[in-house]
């Protein structure tokens, strides 16, 4: 983990398609995954969250299936967004996500914990952002929270498309000027060739603590080092990162 400071001026851009191999890297998180296994699970807790999981671009509940039972085994209470396909036309999908979030906090009686993963992750910080009251606390795992997918390597998709990157970006700074009013946790790491990493550091909300891990960004849902961020951050642990603005 880093602990020098730093100000973030300007991202460069989005990470380079040729670095897509270093994803498969990935596919070896499952082995530390099993032996981590004594640590992760003593990280039970006898009054759990309910907590909603959010995947990521493109991906369904399935892609959060193994992070959603290990935190089901600690101890919370957990649902996915159960909307399908994560389709990224984001106007579309936050009104949904209000609404699942709002019967998942009046069935339980109480705020809920929402974690997601990439555009998910964004998702959940509007979410929060617009009614913080329903909403305990909200874990990032790799979250563009700048400049929604111009620094990312579907930045061609959307162009493709016809989406004007330029506009959606300075449509995320205009709505990042509400500030937002429970506790992130933004989670990075530098390996994440889908996602360019400054992207993801939240300049604006004093209400975020980054970490870093080492890890791809399609390994985040498996690796046990961020499953292990996600359960002491739901237990309300300090994980003694810089915050803010401070980050990296």
């Amino acid at each position: 983990m880093r602990s020098e400071t730093a100000r973030l001026d300007k991202i460069p851009g989005p990470p380079p398609r040729g670095g897509l191999w270093r994803e498969s890297f990935g596919l070896l998180e499952p082995f530390r995954l099993a032996l981590r296994l004594p640590d992760l699970s003593a990280r039970r807790v006898e009054s759990g969250l309910p907590v909603m999981v959010l995947p990521g671009f493109g991906m369904t509940d399935r892609s959060t299936w193994l992070l959603r039972h290990y935190l089901s085994y600690i101890g919370h209470t957990v649902e996915g967004w159960d909307m399908g396909r994560n389709h990224g036309r984001v106007p579309e999908l936050i009104p949904k996500v209000l609404d699942r979030m709002s019967a998942m906090a009046s069935r339980h009686g109480g705020p809920v914990a929402l974690v997601g993963w990439s555009l998910g992750g964004y998702l959940a910080r509007e979410a929060a952002r617009e009614r913080p009251a329903e909403v305990i606390r909200v874990i990032t795992l790799g979250s563009p929270v700048v400049g929604g997918p111009k620094y990312t390597v579907t930045h061609a998709h959307y162009v493709r498309k016809g989406y004007d990157l330029d506009e959606i970006e300075a449509q995320v700074a205009a709505r990042d000027r509400v500030p937002i009013r429970v506790p992130v946790t933004a989670v990075y790491s530098r390996r994440d060739a889908i996602v360019a990493w400054q992207a993801c550091i939240d300049q604006s909300n004093a209400v975020t603590e980054h970490v870093e891990v080492a890890a791809t960004h399609l390994g985040l849902g498996l690796s046990p080092d961020v499953l292990a961020v996600v359960a002491d951050s739901l237990a309300g642990k300090s994980l003694k990162r810089q915050t803010g603005s401070d980050a990296v």
